[in-house]
């Protein structure tokens, strides 16, 4: 152990007897600021964007201009969903904690380059989009290892804790972003990015100086077409699921397009391929071996089910405040955003509440019951979500979404901790990895298979009720024939942003109606009213879907095997490695 010291690689491990018995909860805190900075900004731009494309000059509903704002959105995601297990490979073999800080320096210099911006137009966006895409990067770092160095840092009876307290951070964070988001942007769109460098910075220097990997690392050569079958194979999947919201033709999707089917088509061959590579190479970054290991393959089946069931519940909810009940109760377009992101909060408070308690509980009876519970109880709440009215009294809405948030944390920390137990110490990145790559790709599957659900809904009666709508307030037939035909994704992307619908789907032909007809149009009544309808239909398809998934995670987290004997098995080695005498 000491021998190592004379090699960089090797200054940065202690071991556990080494560091003390207060290590582990500045591992824990350090990783819980890094998972929290890393999920605001994953969704701190998503209320932001109005006010970020107001500022770079650009009309983000403009047809030319859908694939700047698709990539504002999903590029963060898909970045991290393609690189976490190459990261946390990288971390079984040259240290956890030496990867975590990488991360956090690339995520604080990327940050600091957003929020710099002096471009206008298309290069703005072009410059935005890609430091976000590194700042993914650096978010990748910082969710393929934060697991890792929790699990190596804690005794197993007290893991279940500790990544319940990180999995709270990762879930309010992408909450908390939305508020935070909705306050500073107006202020200043900069505010939105440069909001995280003093975190950053701090986590930086912090990680470098009390950070250390207690686990066992496994040097091996990189495995560089594994790694480049999955990322391409991947990132073609999850741009082609990326376009396949966008309309094409005469059709309201683009499911059919040629160049989606090529991308869908042509990513699941080569991952195919990937596959058949990892069977053959020494090293695979996809250790296919942790499959044996029952707890493992059924904790991400469980894993990926419902992330695939609530990824898209987000931006779905978004539409629902913003689009509808925000402006029918009073509220601006130009304020929904903000208002939005608050009215959200009560599934936050849900999780803070019962993923730590989960958590401790699961250390201690096990994670099958509390994870299987979990998400029968989130899909309840999703039942309850149909059962609303599309114009709810708020305190039904907030109980709903408070029970939902119960049921993610019941679930969420459970089986965190009970993949996490299954591994043995040397590939606990990878395996770390594997797992968020299943929880991100999941979530980029769920916005473009919600919005697609969601789209088919409005497709079959939207444009009936839009022209009807339309002509009776006096805009031509002709005009009313036009708007009602235009894909229903852009009256989606408008209320998605805050902007008001009417207005910008009618644009100059405002003028030329009567004043009461076009504030009438225009007004916080028209379109949610217009709307209701079809949303609700389109909302019951998603939500039904989201049901069923809820339901298949369950029975997958059942199937899992019981805890104790992962779990005294993984303790034992821990102990052993600490130098703690073993029963």
């Amino acid at each position: 152990m000491t021998a190592g010291l004379d090699t960089g690689v090797d200054r940065r491990y202690r071991s556990a007897e080494e560091l003390g018995p207060k290590y582990k909860w500045i591992a824990l805190s350090n990783t819980t600021l890094g998972m929290l900075i890393a999920t605001i900004n994953s969704s701190i731009v998503l209320i932001a964007l109005p006010d970020i494309f107001k500022g770079i000059g650009i009309n983000p509903l403009e047809p030319s201009n859908t694939g700047y704002l698709l990539w504002m959105i999903m590029g963060f995601l898909v970045v991290t969903a393609v690189l976490v297990v190459s990261f946390g490979r990288l971390g079984d073999m040259y240290g956890r904690a030496r990867m975590y800080n990488l991360g956090f320096a690339v995520f604080t210099v990327s940050s600091i380059l957003l929020a710099v911006t002096w471009f206008q137009g298309d290069a703005a966006a072009l410059w935005l989009i890609g430091w976000r895409v590194v700042q993914g990067v650096g978010g990748a770092f910082l969710m393929a290892n934060s697991s890792a160095i929790l699990t190596d840092a804690f005794p197993a009876n007290q893991r279940g804790m500790a990544l319940g307290v990180n999995g709270v951070a990762a879930i309010a964070g992408s909450f908390l972003g939305l508020v935070v988001g909705g306050v500073l942007a107006p202020v200043n769109w900069n505010l939105v990015f440069l909001v995280s460098v003093p975190f950053g910075i701090i986590g930086t220097i912090w990680a470098y100086l009390k950070l250390h990997d207690t686990g066992v690392r496994k040097h091996a050569k990189m495995d560089w077409w594994g790694n480049i079958t999955f990322a391409v194979g991947l990132v073609t999947v999850l741009v082609g699921i990326t376009y396949g919201i966008q309309p094409y033709g005469e059709s309201q999707t683009g499911w059919g397009s040629p160049f989606v089917l090529t991308c869908l088509i042509g990513g699941a061959v080569v991952l195919a391929a990937f596959v058949v590579v990892e069977n053959r190479v020494p090293n695979p970054l996809f250790d296919l071996s942790l499959f044996r290991s029952r707890s493992f393959t059924w904790g991400n089946i469980a894993n990926f089910a419902a992330s695939l069931g609530r990824g898209g519940l987000q931006f779905i909810l978004i539409v629902w405040l913003q689009g509808i009940w925000l402006p029918q109760h009073g509220y601006s377009y130009e304020q929904t955003p903000l208002w939005a992101g608050i009215y959200m909060l009560p599934m936050t408070v849900g999780f803070l509440v019962s993923a730590p308690t989960a958590g401790i509980l699961s250390d201690r009876v096990g994670s099958r019951l509390l994870a299987s519970g979990g998400l029968v109880v989130s899909a309840l709440s999703f039942l309850l979500l149909i059962a609303l009215p599309v114009d709810f009294p708020y305190w039904a809405f907030a109980a709903v979404l408070v029970l939902n948030g119960i049921g993610m944390g019941m679930f969420s920390s459970p089986n965190r901790a009970e993949v996490m137990n299954s591994l043995p110490a040397n590939a606990r990145g990878s395996g770390s990895g594997m797992m968020t790559t299943f929880q991100n790709t999941a979530m980029v599957l769920s916005i473009g298979f919600f919005f697609s659900l969601i789209i088919a809904g409005f497709a079959s009666t939207l444009p009936g009720a839009m022209r009807t709508g339309l002509e009776a307030h006096g805009v031509p037939a002709g005009s009313a024939e036009q708007i009602a035909g235009l894909p229903a994704v852009a009256v989606l992307f408008a209320a998605f942003l805050g902007y008001n619908p009417i207005q910008q789907l009618l644009g100059g032909q405002l003028t030329t109606l009567p004043h009461d007809q076009a504030a009438y149009l225009t007004g916080r009544g028209f379109f949610p009213s217009l709307i209701s309808g079809p949303f609700a239909h389109g909302l019951a398809i998603a939500f039904g879907c989201a049901i069923a998934l809820c339901l298949v995670g369950a029975v997958a987290s059942w199937f899992c095997a019981p805890v104790r004997d992962n779990r005294e098995s993984v303790g034992a080695e821990l102990a052993s490695a600490a130098g703690e005498p073993v029963e």
